[in-house]
């Protein structure tokens, strides 16, 4: 007597446990998908919108507060041209002290080319508050940016960025908004912002500002850093892990269609 024997389970190997296994390798050796290669460059506006003023800072408040000339540079992680804890340079305590940017131009250009890339200057803003903007390019082997304007009129106080990360090694920020606090630029003691000249010797390191009218939360202004280059997506299907799964599963699945049901055998 012929007897049916009934075929429970699969065998170890299968077509689908293949499939399966290639799936899970080619998820392990596939990079990321969907994520476009970092351009060698990238074109950056910094918007500085200053928001010192009666309203914002009463006290202490001169009778003609402005900001300096943008003043400095893109460039190497390796150089820094003022750090907070740091020693102010000729250039930076000019810059601080008279709103002159001379003196810091000559520091970055004597990097360039090699460290630095270039010296970024733009203009001031008087009275404040008010508004200006800095364009320029900048390339992967020079991430970093620096920037400072002096609060005026002070003894030698600031606002600035040190070494704002502008590429981190795989992707340009497309936009960030910085707030701007103020420093010290430790190389006069006044107390005041009309205070007389009163050289400190020796100097103090940079510091940030704290205690009336600087402990108010609203900072002096912003620096609004903003991609304006950044590649547009192109509208064509991106295959990721997903995509391939599902492709995969389909073929099987029209492959066992064609090859028809399984599971009975006669002996």
């Amino acid at each position: 007597m012929q007897q049916r024997k009934l075929r429970r389970g699969r065998r170890p190997g299968g077509p689908r446990q293949v499939l399966v296994s290639w799936v899970l390798t080619l998820a392990l050796l596939l990079p990321p998908v969907s994520v476009l290669a970092a351009t060698q460059t990238a074109q950056y506006q910094v918007t500085f919108d200053a928001l010192w003023s009666a309203a914002t800072h009463p006290t202490d408040i001169p009778p003609d507060p402005h900001f300096s000339p943008l003043v400095g540079a893109t460039h190497q992680d390796s150089v820094a041209f003022w750090t907070p804890g740091g020693i102010a340079t000729d250039g930076i305590e000019r810059m601080a002290e008279r709103g002159m940017t001379g003196r810091l131009v000559t520091e970055i250009e004597a990097v360039i080319p090699g460290q630095a890339d270039q010296v970024l200057l733009g203009s001031g803003i008087d009275p404040s508050p008010g508004s200006t903007s800095i364009s320029f390019t900048t390339q992967q082997a020079h991430p970093v940016l620096t920037l400072v304007s002096m609060v005026a009129p002070s003894p030698d106080w600031f606002v600035g960025v040190d070494r704002f990360v502008l590429f981190d090694g795989a992707e340009w920020v497309t936009q960030a908004t910085v707030e701007l606090f103020v420093y010290d630029a430790g190389t006069d003691s006044g107390t005041s912002f009309t205070a007389p000249d009163a050289n400190t010797s020796p100097q103090e390191p940079i510091t940030l500002k704290t205690g009336l009218p600087f402990s108010n939360p609203i900072p002096f202004g912003t620096f609004t850093i903003t991609r304006t280059d950044a590649p547009v997506v192109p509208a064509l299907p991106v295959w990721g892990i997903g995509s391939l799964v599902t492709a995969m599963m389909l073929a099987a699945a029209a492959r066992t269609r064609r090859m028809g049901p399984r599971g009975c055998k006669r002996d």
